[in-house]
């Protein structure tokens, strides 16, 4: 599994409620997504930043996803070019099912 951590900082323009509003509106392009099993969006008020988590069963899918053209296009939606992480998930505690 692989890990992906998309982050956005601002130093001008951080509007918590815009971002959030892009949440709600791009979550429903996520749900049932192949090879993706999750995806968080967060925002992070005193820092200015937002980031997005996605955990991806493939890493293959995952790289492919984030090409250039993706992050261009989430630049402009977020109106700041953000970093992209990969990492390995070494273990996954999911307590959903409890």
């Amino acid at each position: 599994m692989i890990g992906v951590m998309v982050e956005f900082l601002y130093e001008d323009g951080f509007d918590a409620e815009r971002i959030a509003a892009i949440a709600r509106e791009a979550r429903s392009r996520f749900e049932g997504m192949p090879g993706l099993r999750q995806k968080t969006f967060t925002v992070d008020v005193d820092r200015k930043r937002a980031t997005n988590v996605y955990l991806w069963d493939d890493e293959d899918a995952a790289r492919a996803f984030f090409d250039e053209a993706l992050v261009e296009r989430v630049a402009g939606l977020y109106g700041v070019r953000p970093t992209v992480t990969f990492v390995e998930v070494a273990e996954l505690v999911d307590n959903a099912g409890r």
